[in-house]
């Protein structure tokens, strides 16, 4: 098994910046295992979306609506994902959730974080 335990949520000003970080422990069996990490988020109301992924090889993906304001980027040796959210919108308002799977890409299988609450005040 893996854990996921993510950091760095909070209340910032629209315009503000936040960085999340994501960091996978576990049996060595599994964290080897581990291919695409990323984060999903969920508004009130809405459903869960893809926000970024990376994959082992640091290939990169982003939702539309996150391009040029994100960055996602990944530290192996330290099993750690990060997401470096700038130019923040109310909109971007939403728990946002760490994701790690076996495949290259995400698709809402695999390990999940507890999620970390990011508000973003117009």
């Amino acid at each position: 098994q893996v854990q996921l335990v993510e950091s760095g949520g909070g209340l910032v000003q629209a315009g503000g910046s936040l960085r999340l970080s994501c960091a996978a422990s576990g049996s060595i069996f599994s964290i080897n295992t581990i291919n695409a990490m990323g984060w999903y988020r969920q508004a009130p109301g809405k459903q869960r979306e893809l926000v970024a992924s990376i994959d082992y090889g640091r290939r990169t993906n982003y939702a539309d609506s996150v391009k040029g304001r994100f960055t996602i980027s990944r530290d192996n040796a330290k099993n750690t994902v990060y997401l470096q959210m700038n130019s923040l919108k109310p909109e971007d308002t939403a728990v946002y959730y760490c994701n790690a799977d076996q495949y290259r890409y995400l698709r809402g299988s695999g390990y999940w974080g507890q999620g970390t609450q990011v508000t973003v005040s117009s």
